[in-house]
């Protein structure tokens, strides 16, 4: 038991010697209470403040072997998604598996954090994508920006990309063998985002990706999966753009997206 300073005759205090200021127990409570921190920072994420300098002592790490001791060999550090991200787009972008290399104007990759919890994906570049060589910047893009935006999210916070990475002429309908030669492409940027949660903007990028033909009403308002990942269809925001309608239907759809990234909802029906 930890023995408490005691006043003196003129009611100054002594504090105890050092080997008694510190019992073994100490050392066993302040373990106890970062394992607790880091629970409660793993659990309850944005939700939970600690000061940083807790956050930090509870995170530091163990002290180094001596060069040459058993186990010195010190593990490589994990690349970078922004990195493995920025060389994968060098190795495809100039990509000419299928026609539409030979028309593009320019190849379009994705855009935003390369470590995003959402990852919304749509069918193909467009016009305005085509000359930007980025994705969603025209009239359905910047629709699709007041949606990001309204679920407190920016684009620079979420990963935007389409299922082809090259404009079909004439904004015509994505073909099979499109879909079939720059599916690896989506599938790859998948695994080095590793998203909490997919918004499939339209029933191309739904087919693509759940590898169904059932139409949208259907795919809507049920979570499905794609390589261990939740998946939530709604509409392409240029349905939104020709269909007042919709908006509704999509806003629901959006708010179920956010709710999977937050983690307060199971997975399940809307």
């Amino acid at each position: 038991m930890t023995r408490l300073p005691e006043p003196d005759d003129l009611g100054a205090v002594h504090e105890p010697e050092p080997d008694e200021a510190s019992p073994p127990e100490a050392a066993e409570v302040l373990s106890e209470v970062r394992r607790s921190l880091e629970d409660l920072l793993l659990f309850e994420g944005r939700w939970f403040v600690t000061p940083p300098d807790v956050v930090a002592a509870s995170a530091a790490p163990a002290r180094p072997e001596p060069a040459g001791g058993e186990g010195s060999a010190a593990a490589e550090a994990p690349v970078p998604a922004a990195a493995v991200l920025s060389s994968f787009h060098d190795e495809i972008c100039e990509c000419t598996r299928c026609p539409l290399g030979q028309t593009r104007n320019r190849f379009v990759f994705g855009s935003g954090n390369p470590e995003a919890g959402i990852m919304f994906v749509g069918e193909a570049p467009g016009e305005e994508e085509d000359l930007q060589g980025l994705p969603f910047v025209g009239p359905a893009g910047r629709f699709l920006t007041r949606i990001i935006e309204a679920m407190e999210l920016s684009r620079e916070e979420v990963y935007i990309c389409n299922v082809l990475k090259c404009r079909p002429p004439g904004n015509r309908d994505p073909a099979p063998e499109e879909v079939a030669t720059c599916e690896p492409y989506l599938r790859r940027q998948i695994e080095i985002v590793q998203p909490k949660v997919i918004c499939c903007l339209g029933r191309h990028a739904a087919h693509a990706l759940l590898k169904t033909e059932a139409p949208l009403s259907r795919l809507r308002g049920t979570l499905h999966e794609y390589a261990g990942i939740p998946v939530i269809v709604t509409y392409h925001p240029a349905a939104l753009l020709r269909n007042e309608g919709f908006k509704r239907p999509t806003w629901e759809d959006v708010k179920w997206v956010r709710r999977q990234y937050d983690g307060v909802e199971p997975r399940g029906r809307a």
